[in-house]
């Protein structure tokens, strides 16, 4: 069973591209311990169902998928009709 967890922020690379700017995700876990996995760790995560993940917009919970562009594979959210990209909208992790 994936582990379900919410991404409240983000690295950010020196890179303009939107596809190549997010170096790793984060979050807070139950007990208020910080968790951050990089951008490479996460997709493999999902992809072998080790994670889920989601974050929240506007008290609307997101999902975080893997898109692909030019053969590299990124992290994005699913289009929740705002903004194509929910994940560039949230702030540095520590």
């Amino acid at each position: 069973m994936a582990l379900d967890l919410q991404v409240t922020c983000i690295k950010k690379t020196d890179r303009i591209d939107p596809h190549e700017s997010i170096r790793g995700i984060g979050g807070t876990n139950a007990d208020s311990t910080r968790w951050y996995l990089s951008e490479a760790i996460a997709i493999t995560g999902i992809e072998n169902g080790s994670y889920r993940f989601w974050t929240s917009v506007n008290g609307k919970s997101v999902r975080v998928i893997i898109a692909t562009h030019n053969g590299h594979k990124y992290l994005k959210t699913e289009s929740d009709e705002i903004h194509p990209n929910n994940l560039l909208a949230l702030p540095e992790c520590p």
